[in-house]
C-alpha cells in the first residue's frame, strides 16, 4: 500500500514559494542546504540557492513534505487540487497569510472558509476551526 510522501507544487520561483509555505504552516521549514546539496546545485550551474529549481519544505515527523519545482509555464487556470488549512481565528490567520504574500480570492457563499491564493496564485482554503 502506498503512503503520501510529498505534495508537489509546479511554480515559477521555487525558493520564494517554499519560504511562503514554510511560514504559512506551523512546524514547517525550508530544508537546510548542506555542502552536498550546494555541490549538487553547483553541478547544475546554480551558484545561489535562491535560484534552486527544486526546493523542499519539511514538517513535523510523519507529516508530508512539500516540494516546489520550477516549470516554464505560468499558472493559468484554477487548481484541480488545493490545500485546506485550519485556524482557530481564521480572519487573523488570513491577515497573516496576506502579509506573507497571499491574496484573498472571491467571496464565499457561507462563512466556513476563506479562499486565498499563494504568491503564485495557487488556491488554498482557510477553514474556520469548529469548536
Amino acid at each position: 500500500m502506498a503512503h503520501l510522501r510529498d505534495v508537489t507544487f509546479d511554480c515559477r520561483h521555487p525558493a520564494s514559494l517554499a519560504r511562503f509555505w514554510a511560514e504559512a504552516l506551523e512546524g514547517y521549514a525550508v530544508a537546510p542546504y548542506d555542502e552536498a546539496e550546494l555541490e549538487r546545485l553547483r553541478d547544475l550551474g546554480v551558484e545561489d540557492p535562491e535560484d534552486d529549481p527544486t526546493v523542499l519544505v519539511v514538517g513535523p515527523v510523519g507529516a508530508p513534505r512539500i516540494f516546489f519545482q520550477r516549470v516554464p509555464e505560468a499558472k493559468v487556470v484554477k487548481n484541480r487540487v488545493h490545500l485546506d488549512l485550519v485556524a482557530d481565528d481564521a480572519d487573523a490567520e488570513a491577515d497573516r497569510l496576506e502579509a506573507l504574500g497571499a491574496t484573498r480570492q472571491e467571496a464565499q457563499p457561507d462563512d466556513r472558509f476563506i479562499v486565498l491564493g499563494d504568491p503564485e496564485g495557487n488556491e488554498l482554503c482557510l477553514m474556520r476551526a469548529v469548536s
